[in-house]
Parts: structure tokens; sequence; C-alpha cells
């Protein structure tokens, strides 16, 4: 039987730009007091019913002329940090719909950026709060609804709101949507609304209801309908534990019906988690899940969308992020290959060589994969947990075939403390694309600094001059004085005359002191082996380094390290050797 279900909005953000405080206007609750730092540290849910969302709104949500049959939004608050990839079924985000927060005052920040990143990448819905327009500078507030508030502030106020309200727009426009105030959209299914709003004051909360309910409505109906007597499908957002009821798991049911008597399977790291609920609570409406005071009420059966707090025997290694379906105790065994099936498309070894990735949770680990995978990164082992010593082992092994592959990514983990390696390049981030962005510009510098090292292993191009006058013996080893006309000369390079090498330079003094290299424009004594000066070499020859012609070729490749001077040379020495050989270097 169909039913049509609350669509889930996700409330996301950066840390402290005010998504808990909005949903605690919602909710007339004050959840923020009770977070460490008032920064949410656990991912909550919450219930608001049409008949709340039609109070709150009054009689603007008529104005929309829509036909509500939603039985209401169900809210989910994240941390900043998650960037709500906990909230992930088979094949994206759980979330219907986006609130994306953003402090008018402060604009983007870094996870800013990662939620809409990850909204744009899984295709959601989504609307922008612009909240703390109360400390915008000469605000009134003003408790009419939020256009009449707007109007009735100073010309400063107005065009500083615009300002800022035109900054959003063009940093949204990066990410390739149009946005535009929600007043002025008109085309919403083109169009990113932009709703100003102060979760201190309330102002502009009910145009954010307005918008979000009548965009579910209008848009979402078709995929808010589920089958409710089909087995529960879920997501765990969180294992709880405390000492009154041990562990328990905070769920989001998105389709079908958790029953009483149901078995429950689980996703777990090596095979699924089957287990029978003893209890399953919901909270109350306008309750949240993380509220220490919050009223849950037992049911004997729910129905999606709900946030289900369950109590159940060997949750203990759940994970958050997995996820779980209900099933009778003759399906167990199909329900368990359902979703492992899930499982070992995150979970699985990848490549033969590659990074090794650690995350969180299933949700963050899925995304994690995503967006190394679509930057062709390949992947040796994703997984769940801390960053270990057999991570590092396994990482080490990567050592001799590529270095820059020896590397660990870990996502929101910590590193334990046997996990050491000097050959291992860790990585750890709470913003996945900080990651990726770190990754990458790591590597770019190691390919650098390797380059550079090649390059300095090559016999390098260089042209001297023998000086007329310096001539200090004449051989066995001969010592003159030469101008070092472009480039570096080293000890124990080869040295040629037109095409002809004759001699290698074993010393160099300078200021009569003993040196192994030489730069451009100096003047130097070299000594030079097997030549007489005055029969192989005479006074103002020029000489070049003999350059194999594999070095040749490397150096065309790696010309960015060389100087002007010494790529002039380098085409010197091909022209003068392709006389001899047309395919020199080629």
């Amino acid at each position: 039987m169909n039913s049509i279900r609350s669509p889930i909005c996700t409330v996301v953000g950066h840390v402290d730009h005010g998504k808990s405080s909005i949903l605690d206007y919602v909710r007339h609750s004050n959840i923020i007091k009770g977070e460490a730092g008032a920064i949410t540290q656990a991912i909550g849910a919450s219930v608001v019913p049409l008949e709340t969302i039609r109070e709150i709104c009054g009689p603007m949500l008529d104005t929309l002329k829509i036909k509500f049959n939603i039985p209401g939004l169900l809210f989910i608050d994240t941390p900043g940090h998650a960037a709500f990839t906990n909230l992930r079924k088979r094949g994206g985000t759980l979330a219907d719909i986006a609130i994306l927060v953003v402090d008018i005052n402060e604009g983007f920040k870094p996870q800013t950026i990662e939620a809409l990143e990850i909204l744009k990448q899984e295709k959601t819905p989504f609307i922008v709060a612009a909240n703390k327009i109360d400390l915008l500078p000469g605000w009134n507030t003003n408790k009419e609804n939020l256009l009449k508030s707007i109007s009735k502030q100073s010309q400063d106020v107005q065009k500083h709101l615009d300002t800022k309200i035109y900054e959003l727009v063009g940093r949204i426009y990066e990410f390739g949507f149009q946005s535009e105030r929600f007043d002025r959209v008109e085309n919403y299914t083109k169009q990113v609304a932009i709703i100003p709003v102060s979760a201190k004051t309330g102002e502009g909360i009910p145009e954010l209801l307005m918008v979000i309910t009548g965009l579910a409505q209008k848009y979402l109906e078709s995929c808010l309908k589920c089958d409710i007597s089909g087995p529960a499908k879920g997501t765990v957002l969180e294992v709880k534990r405390d000492k009154q009821m041990g562990v328990s798991l905070d769920v989001i049911i998105y389709d079908g019906t958790l029953k009483k008597g149901d078995y429950l399977v689980i996703g777990g790291m090596e095979q699924p988690i089957v287990t029978k609920p003893r209890s399953f609570f919901t909270p109350m409406p306008l309750s949240e899940m993380r509220d220490k005071k919050a009223v849950f009420k037992s049911y004997d059966e729910v129905n999606a969308a709900a946030g289900v707090r369950i109590s159940a025997p060997d949750i203990e290694e759940v994970v958050a992020g997995m996820p779980l379906m209900s099933c009778s105790e003759k399906d167990i065994e199909k329900t368990k290959e359902i979703i492992q099936n899930q499982i070992s498309q995150v979970i699985i070894e990848k490549d033969e060589e590659g990074i090794i990735l650690k995350a969180d949770s299933l949700g963050s680990l899925e995304a994690l994969v995503k967006v190394f995978r679509e930057s062709d990164i390949t992947i040796r082992r994703a997984s769940i947990g801390n960053i270990s010593k057999k991570d590092i082992i396994d990482a080490e092994s990567n050592y001799e075939k590529d270095p820059l592959k020896t590397v660990i990514i870990g996502f929101n983990v910590s590193i334990n403390d046997d996990a050491k390696s000097d050959k291992v390049k860790i990585f750890t981030n709470d913003i996945i694309y900080k990651l990726i962005e770190n990754f990458e510009k790591w590597v770019q510098g190691e390919k650098k600094r390797r380059e550079a090292e090649e390059v300095d292993s090559l016999v390098r191009p260089c042209k001297i001059k023998v000086m007329k006058g310096y001539v200090f013996r004449q051989n066995n080893p001969a010592v003159v004085g030469v101008d070092i006309l472009t480039g570096k000369v080293k000890t124990g390079i080869r040295l040629m005359k037109d095409i002809e090498p004759l001699t290698t330079v074993k010393g160099i003094q300078l200021d009569k002191k003993n040196i192994s290299v030489a730069e451009e424009g100096k003047q130097v004594a070299v000594s030079l082996d097997k030549i007489t000066i005055g029969r192989q070499v005479c006074e103002e020859d020029i000489l070049y380094s003999v350059i194999p012609e594999s070095d040749f070729r490397r150096l065309k490749e790696l010309k960015k390290y060389l100087t002007s001077g010494e790529i002039s040379i380098l085409k010197e020495i091909a022209e003068m050797m392709r006389k001899e050989n047309e395919l020199w270097g080629i």
C-alpha cells in the first residue's frame, strides 16, 4: 500500500552558522545550549507536522495555492564537519531536499563549500537560508513578515542586505547554480531561492518554511510515495551508548514499515549483523532525538519517514552510515545478501596499486571513494575506522612501485599511536574536499621535487670558452682558465669540441679553492685529462658538455627546469649532432 511520507530535509552548512538555531526556533526548543561549545556534536532528527508549519506560516502558505498532502517535514540537523555524508542510502543522499545555512555576514566557508559540492554531486534540490540578518549593521528587528520588515529598514541597510545577497548569488554561481532572493525567483526549477533569516529573532523563518514546504509538495510528491506495507529500509545515523539503555541506534527509516517482532539486518564490516529489537521509540512531534529532555513514545510499528531510536542486542559493532532492513525470520538470509552487496560496493579491494582511504562511517567512506574516483585516483583499499598499523603496512607495500601512492587519506578519523612510518604520507581532515585538495597539491609538489632531482642527475647543457693567456699547464692534466658562458660546469662531466668528445673535467678551482660546481658567468681554472693545449684544444676554443642521447630526450621533457640559456645551448648541441645523425635525440 502506497502513501505519501514526510520529505526528509537535511540542514547543512558551516559550523556555527546557525543550523541548529534555525530548527530550535521552529521547534521552540533550545537544543543548541546543550551542545558542547554551542556546536552540534551529533546528528538529530525531528518531525515538524504540517499543522505546525501552517501555524508558523499563517496565511502565507495559502498564497501558494497548493493542496498539501505531505504529513509534515522530517528535519535532520547535521554537525558542520559531517556535511551529511552519513546521511546516505543506496544511490545517493538520504535527503529529499536540503537547507544550506550560510551566515550572511561571513559568507562561504570551507564546510559551506563541502556541503554545496555534495548537494551538486547528489543532485539534491536545496534552498539557502542567509542567517543572522539581525547582525547586519543598523538592522532593526520587526515582527512583521520579512518583506515588510526589509522595506522598513533604512536605505543603507537595504542596500547592504542586497550587496550580501548578491555576494551569495556570485558564490553559488561558481558551482553552476542560478540563484536569487526568494521573492525575485522566476522559476524554482532553475533558480535556487535565498531566504534572509534570523534564527535569533525569527525573522524570515515563516518564509523559509513556506518555500521548503511548497517545493517539497510541488516537485517531490512522486518520489515521496513509499510502500508502507514493505520492509523498513533505513540508515544508521548514530550509535549511542548510555548507562540506562546500553547501546542503542538512532536510525532514519526512509521506506516501508518497522513492526514489532521484525528482525533487523544491519550492514557490518565483515558480515551483516542480525538482531531483533527489544523496543523502538520515536520522538514526539517537535521533539529532537538528541535532546536529553526529548519525549519519546514506544510504538509497535513505525512508518517511513521517521527518526527511530532502537534498543536491541548484539549491536555493539554497528557503525554510523550502515544500511539496514527489516525482515521476517524466513527472509534473513536473503536480506543479509541484499545488505552486504551494498556494503561491498564501498568496502572493497579496489586497485592493485593505489592509496588507502579511511573514514568514520560508511556514508563518509562512500562519499570519499566517489570524490577520489572522479579525480582518477586509484584506490587500493577503503574501510571504516581509525588509521592503524595494518593500514601503514598495507600502504608501505606501494613504496617500491610508486612512492606517490604510499598514502593514507583519513576523513574524520584519528591515527593510532603505533601507526608510524617514514615512508607513508598521511592526510587527515574533516572536510573531504580539503583532503583531495591537499593530496593533489602534495602530489604536484612531490612530482616537481623529484623531477628537479632527476634533472640534476642528468648531464645538463653547458658552454665554456678557453681563456687566452690562462694556460697553467699544457697536459697531464691540462690546467686552463675558462669562462663559463652558459650553464654549470661540474667535476666529472665530459667536454667536446664541435661533436668530438675530448676530455673530462677532473677538478675546478675558484680563488685557489677546490669546488665541484661553477655557475654561468664565473671564470675558473679547470683541470682536463687526455688533452694537450695547443693540439686538441687551443686558447679561445668553445667547448660543450657531452650529453648522452637518452639524457637529451629527458631534458627536453623537463625543460621547464632549465634556464633559457641552457635551452638555447641544448638546441645548439642538437643542431651539431644532427649534422652527423639527422635523427639524433628525436
